[in-house]
């Protein structure tokens, strides 16, 4: 049999798989559409659910993803979806915006965590709710929400047939640039964070991350750059939490967190909760080079494990307090960051919650 012929029943089998998979799990869920959810409301009848998709066509697997959700909304006798192409421009959030003015019952993001953020951006003080088709590298959002990650099909059954959960918001705004930094033309922006936010080895880490590396290997290329700043000097910060007094100290990060869970199996927030309304602010440092740092990953993985290590005098450690807004300032600038984008070199970062601003759609 001629290999061109091979690989092509090969795609049609795993299509076809696809399908049957996410057709298998919608009906399984449609049980669910017309109850109320936990949170108190409804979710629409998926029959007549009109489905809008924004989607970054540069990614990887995006035309899968606009031949799944098209083959199972016909099945399903849905409305045929729409499909809204991000750019350079705008990377979703005049698609989302536009989507909702068109009236969708659930605005879909299918991208990465940039696409997610913009999409989330224009549903924030709506009663639409978000869903997602993880397609990028992080998927930060997704991963904290159990939202299937190696399957179109099977993270599109959660948005057909999931239910509503209102989420909170983080806001990430630079209310200083560093001298040699370049400002944005709209430097009083607020940016949004679903995950996390930060100022320091974190967030240089994410800007320094290759884009053609994170395309080949995925999240691993932002290991890579994190290697590069391994023996970066600390920084000098002043916080100040809410109404209470500032405190300064020597870190190599400050994070702030909506929900902490990362690529790797690491929960880098085990406390934080997305619905609480409060951030989880974790201060992060070594000392003694390697051993320090070494430290510190034992004490992220023992943390996330639900063991916590309070012997004094440690190299490596990370500390977390809850805060409804932080305000940070360092010495000469450090790079900044909201769920994986540069936010450029910050003297300061103001950050705040807002409670329950965002409808998902969750499993």
């Amino acid at each position: 049999m001629p290999w061109e012929l091979t690989l092509g029943i090969v795609a049609l089998v795993v299509a076809v798989a696809a399908l049957g998979v996410a057709l298998l799990l919608w009906r399984r869920a449609r049980t669910r559409t017309a109850a109320p959810d936990a949170e108190g409301s409804a979710s629409t009848a998926t029959g007549g659910l009109r489905l809008a998709v924004v989607i970054n066509p540069s990614k990887e697997g995006a035309a899968e993803v606009r031949a799944v959700v098209e083959h199972v909304c016909a099945d399903a006798a849905m409305p045929p979806p729409a499909f809204y192409d991000t750019t350079v421009d705008d990377p979703g959030t005049g698609q989302a915006r536009a989507a909702l003015a068109d009236g969708a019952d659930v605005v879909v993001a299918a991208g990465g965590d940039g696409t997610v953020r913009a999409v989330a951006e224009a549903l924030v003080g709506t009663d639409c709710p978000m869903g997602l088709l993880p397609v990028g590298t992080g998927n930060l959002l997704a991963r904290n929400l159990d939202i299937p990650l190696a399957s179109v099909a099977e993270a599109l059954a959660v948005v057909l047939g999931g239910h509503d959960r209102r989420i909170d918001v983080g806001r990430a705004r630079v209310t200083e640039y560093a001298p040699d930094a370049e400002v944005p033309e709209d430097p009083e922006t607020a940016h949004i964070f679903l995950v996390i936010a930060g100022l320091g080895f974190d967030a240089a880490m994410v800007a320094d991350a290759d884009d053609q590396l994170k395309a080949r290997v995925g999240w691993v290329a932002y290991f890579f750059a994190g290697m590069r700043h391994l023996h970066g000097r600390r920084m000098r910060a002043t916080i100040r939490l809410d109404d209470s007094e500032a405190v300064e100290a020597r870190l190599r990060s400050i994070m702030v967190g909506n929900c902490g869970r990362l690529p790797g199996g690491i929960n880098l927030l085990p406390d934080a909760v997305i619905d609480d309304g409060e951030l989880d602010v974790a201060a992060v440092d070594t000392r003694g080079g390697l051993a320090g740092w070494a430290q510190l990953f034992g004490e992220v993985v023992a943390q996330g494990l639900g063991v916590q290590n309070d012997m004094p005098g440690k190299i490596g450690r990370i500390d977390h307090i809850r805060a409804r807004r932080a305000v940070i300032r360092v010495d000469d600038g450090e790079q900044a960051q909201a769920d994986g984008d540069p936010l450029g070199r910050a003297v300061e970062l103001e950050t705040w919650v807002e409670p329950g601003a965002l409808v998902v759609r969750t499993g």
